[in-house]
C-alpha cells in the first residue's frame, strides 16, 4: 500500500495524446467520469447527462472568478526582450509577477500602449513584485485589467504546449466569469452550457463565491514529504447570501478544487473573505462539503492529493487508471470526474 503522505504515491503516467489542448465542443458532450462512494461504482457517460447523478436535496457552489489575459510581451530598456505573467494584486498597488527574463531591483520594463513596470522586489520563489504605469501614473488593478484586456493573451496553462488563440479567449472562461482576479479557470465549470446550467438553477439554485486562481495552483510539489509543501494561497470572497447558503446547507456540491478550498476554509476559519491557503490532503480531509465535481489533475499536485482527501489515495489512483485506459482527456480543457 502506497504512503498517502509522500508525494511520489501520487505519481502516475499519462500518454502525451490525452492532454487536452482544445476543449470539448459542445462543452457538455465532454466525458464524465462518476463515482458513486456508496455503492463503490464507477459509471461512464457524457457531462450532459449529470443531473441523472446528482441527489435531489443539494446546495450548489460554483466560483465566479474571471481569468486576465495575464501574460503579456515586451522588452527591457536595453532592448531585451521579456515575458511577464501577473499572478495577483498585493497591497498598495503592487502586483505579483513572474518574469521570464533577466532582470533586478528598479528594472523598467516597456510594452504595448505606454504600459511600463518597475522592479521592486526579487522573491526567492521566482517571482517578482512591481509597480505598473502608463504615461507615469501609476496604475490601480482595474486600471491595469483594462490594459491587459487590449495587449494581453489569456495565460493558458503550459502543458498545453501551445500559444493562445482567439477561441481561448472565450473557451477558457466559465459562462458566469464575473470578477476579474484569475490567471486560471475553475476548469471543472468549463463544461456546462446556458441550457444545462439553467435546468441546474431552476431544480437546485445556484451559488456563487469567489476565488481568484493563481499561478500556484500549477506548482507541482517538490517535496516527498506533502504536508512540508508551502501551499500558495488565493484571495477569497463570499458573500452574505452564499455564506447564509453555507451554513444552511446539508448536503453540498462544490464545482471545482477552488470552490471546494473556499468552502472548507470558510468550515474552518469562519472567514468570509482574505487568503485561502487551505492544502486538503488524505490528513486533512473536507468536513463540509459531500460532492466533488472536478477535471482530471496533474501527478504530483495539490489538486490531486486533495481528490485523494475525499476517496483516499487508492481508489484516486485506481479511477485515474481507469480514466486512463479509456481515454479521458486531462487537465484544463479535459473531461470531468464527480464524486457522489
Amino acid at each position: 500500500m502506497s504512503d498517502f503522505l509522500k508525494t511520489s504515491s501520487y505519481d502516475f503516467f499519462l500518454p502525451q495524446n490525452q492532454i487536452a489542448t482544445t476543449p470539448a465542443i459542445p462543452a457538455d458532450s465532454a466525458k464524465l467520469l462518476v463515482y458513486d462512494r456508496k455503492n463503490d461504482k464507477i459509471i461512464h457517460t457524457v457531462f450532459k447527462n449529470i443531473m441523472d447523478f446528482l441527489p435531489e436535496e443539494l446546495t450548489i457552489f460554483l466560483n465566479d472568478t474571471k481569468v486576465i489575459k495575464a501574460r503579456i510581451f515586451g522588452q527591457k530598456i536595453s532592448g531585451a526582450k521579456i515575458e511577464l505573467l501577473l499572478n495577483k494584486p498585493l497591497f498598495m498597488d503592487r502586483f505579483l509577477v513572474m518574469i521570464r527574463g533577466k532582470v533586478k531591483v528598479d528594472t523598467k520594463l516597456i510594452f504595448d500602449e505606454s504600459l511600463t513596470a518597475v522592479v521592486l522586489e526579487l522573491n526567492e520563489d521566482g517571482s517578482r513584485v512591481v509597480e505598473f504605469f502608463k504615461d507615469d501614473k501609476k496604475l490601480d488593478f482595474n486600471s491595469l485589467v483594462e490594459i491587459l484586456n487590449k495587449i494581453g493573451h489569456i495565460p493558458l496553462p503550459p502543458y498545453m504546449n501551445r500559444e493562445d488563440t482567439k477561441d481561448d479567449e472565450t473557451n477558457y472562461q466559465t459562462l458566469f466569469a464575473k470578477n476579474y482576479g484569475a490567471v486560471a479557470a475553475p476548469t471543472a465549470s468549463l463544461h456546462f452550457t446556458s441550457e444545462l446550467l439553467e435546468k441546474l438553477e431552476k431544480k437546485y439554485g445556484l451559488n456563487y463565491l469567489t476565488l481568484h486562481v493563481g499561478a500556484g495552483t500549477f506548482k507541482p510539489v517538490d517535496v516527498e514529504d506533502i504536508l512540508s509543501h508551502p501551499m500558495h494561497s488565493e484571495y477569497f470572497e463570499i458573500n452574505k447570501n452564499c455564506k447564509d447558503k453555507i451554513d444552511n446547507a446539508k448536503n453540498i456540491l462544490a464545482v471545482g478544487t477552488t470552490v471546494t478550498r473556499t468552502l472548507e476554509f470558510y468550515a474552518r476559519k469562519n472567514m468570509i473573505c482574505g487568503e485561502c491557503d487551505l492544502f486538503l490532503n488524505p490528513s486533512n480531509k473536507p468536513i463540509i462539503v459531500n460532492h466533488l465535481l472536478t477535471n482530471f489533475h496533474l501527478p504530483k499536485s495539490t489538486l490531486i492529493m486533495l481528490v485523494a482527501s475525499f476517496i483516499g489515495l487508492e481508489k484516486t489512483l485506481e479511477i485515474y487508471d481507469i480514466a486512463i485506459k479509456n481515454n479521458y482527456r486531462f487537465y484544463s480543457y479535459g473531461d470531468a470526474m464527480l464524486i457522489i
